[in-house]
């Protein structure tokens, strides 16, 4: 049974796990490891997700140490590889792929280590113990709400995706659509991946204003890209003209929504997602083993008229 993670609840898991006494850790005799295994660490939200996962993990009292795969699968492989063979306790996982991952989620669970999926998802129910997953759908239901209505329902628009073979990607715009589908007077010109990367956005969204010089918007599925693609934009003269979305609460397009270059973009909780799977992998290893196989989380439409609560602090 899926379990939505609400806003109430995540303020309630943050106070709780700022609390040094809301768990007790290994025992001194017996010192244990968690594995954080990243999708790519060039990225500064993935850094987020890392640095989060491994220490709450060694506040639990755990050796915990990162890898980073490098938005490849045969890295990712590679990482499991070593970590079955020095016997980690546990693996806090992004995966990079959703079915190409899981072949590793299964040799880990033969292994006797468990896997807990953080952000990205893996096509398998029974393979990790459990996966704490944004809600990215409806968190892009209510973005193509506000694409929508910032476009008056008509324009021609772009879509830049992240991974192909990442769920997360396909929720997302599978979200967006399920609205912006349904007004005929909003086109969509061209449709392109670019990995979730700031760079190939940048690239990406330059080639297809060369093919289309008459876009209105451009919708991408993550930050990281929101921002390459207004670097293009910006450099072609067209800052004004063509409004960006985005998908992750980053730090730069909350800057950016508060200085008028980003449109809006969807928060997710990088924090709260890496801190609670190494809390739920201590549980797995003090002996509990009744999880859910998925927990979405909460997501936050921010735009102009609320970003003020949202600033970073620095």
């Amino acid at each position: 049974m899926k379990k939505l993670l609400t806003k109430k609840a995540i303020l309630l898991i943050l106070l709780c796990t700022s609390w040094a006494g809301c768990h007790h850790g290994p025992s001194a005799d017996a010192p244990k490891k968690m594995a954080v295994v990243i999708s790519t660490l060039n990225n500064p939200w993935f850094v987020v997700l890392a640095e989060s996962a491994a220490e709450r993990a060694r506040e639990l009292g755990y050796e915990a140490n990162i890898f980073d795969s490098q938005n490849n699968s045969a890295k990712e492989a590679e990482h499991f590889d070593n970590i079955i063979a020095m016997k980690y306790d546990a693996i806090l996982f992004n995966p990079t792929d959703a079915d190409g991952s899981v072949l590793n989620v299964k040799r880990a669970k033969e292994a006797g280590i468990p896997t807990f999926c953080m952000d990205r998802e893996i096509n398998s129910r029974d393979a990790a113990v459990t996966q704490l997953l944004s809600d990215n759908f409806t968190g892009c239901v209510k973005l193509g709400q506000y694409f929508v209505r910032s476009l008056d329902k008509a324009g021609n628009y772009v879509e830049i995706l992240g991974l192909v073979g990442d769920n997360n990607t396909w929720n997302r715009s599978n979200g967006f659509h399920s609205v912006v589908d349904e007004f005929p007077d909003l086109h969509m010109l061209a449709q392109q991946s670019a990995d979730f990367d700031r760079n190939k956005a940048m690239d990406v969204m330059e080639t297809i204003m060369q093919a289309n010089p008459d876009i209105d918007a451009v919708f991408c599925g993550n930050d990281a890209m929101a921002m390459g693609a207004y670097q293009a934009i910006r450099a072609a003269g067209k800052a004004i003209d063509i409004k960006v979305f985005g998908f992750d609460g980053a730090r730069d397009a909350i800057l950016g929504i508060a200085d008028g270059k980003i449109q809006a973009t969807v928060m997710q909780f990088p924090v709260l997602m890496s801190r609670t799977s190494a809390e739920l992998a201590h549980q797995y290893i003090q002996g509990e083993r009744d999880f859910s196989s998925k927990t979405p989380v909460e997501v936050i439409l921010i735009t102009p008229e609320n970003v003020e609560q949202y600033l970073p602090e620095n």
